[in-house]
């Protein structure tokens, strides 16, 4: 992987940083209000991704920084294999793996009869004994999808180089473990900002107490209640 000196690290990581939230703000994806995450919590500010994903240009430019990690002095790919979970991670292995010139995958979640969920490679995807498989996705809150990706890229045989995301609001997470084999991998994101979750719950979740109308993105729009679930 391609390395700098310290200094220079810490201003190109600036630079990306601001970058990547100027490109968040101006397509309107930072907003405010009464939010269901998937992971179940609630948040007074959401991104919504997709809103910079639609756009192309935006959408090559920020995967255009994880490309430039992962090529070596002479250009060439560091990395086999770009993988995603569904949703937003296709969009994101796809481009990254086009920039790279390297195979791009995602993997859906599959529930068993009791209600688990795992991450799983369908659809003919493979990953060969050995490759070395660079993760993406869009937002971290939890960790929870990539979490669930690990296990299925171990499986296989694959090698995780590191775990990148566009933008990180978990408090900055530095690594991910494996619940299936307990090792770790580096994680990275172009992007740390704040944006505090809480149970749900008027006890502990601000808009709950004051009754904020309890939206639901990507879903429904708006759950029934302060502190329904989402639809």
């Amino acid at each position: 992987m391609t390395t700098l000196k310290p200094a220079l690290e810490l201003a190109a990581r600036a630079a990306i940083a601001s970058r990547t939230e100027e490109l968040f703000r101006r397509s309107g994806a930072l907003m405010e209000g009464h939010f269901l995450l998937t992971s179940g919590l609630h948040s007074g500010g959401y991104l919504e991704k997709f809103l910079v994903l639609q756009d192309p240009a935006a959408t090559s430019e920020l995967c255009g920084f994880w490309v430039a990690r992962h090529r070596d002095r002479d250009g060439a790919p560091l990395v086999d294999l770009v993988a995603g979970p569904t949703t937003g991670g296709i969009v994101l292995a796809f481009e990254t793996g086009r920039q790279l010139g390297v195979r791009a995958i995602f993997a859906e979640e599959v529930r068993a009869d009791d209600g688990s969920a795992r991450r799983e490679f369908r659809r003919g995807f493979r990953i060969e004994p050995g490759e070395r498989v660079l993760l993406v996705d869009d937002i971290l809150t939890t960790g929870g999808s990539l979490l669930a990706m690990l296990p299925a890229v171990e499986a296989l045989g694959g090698e995780i180089v590191a775990c990148v995301v566009l933008a990180d609001r978990s408090g900055g997470l530095q690594a991910l473990t494996s619940p299936a084999s307990g090792r770790s991998y580096p994680l990275r994101a172009l992007w740390q900002l704040e944006l505090p979750t809480y149970e749900p719950g008027p006890a502990t979740c601000p808009r709950c107490s004051d009754g904020t109308p309890l939206h639901a993105p990507g879903s429904t729009g708006i759950a029934s209640g302060p502190g329904a679930p989402a639809a």
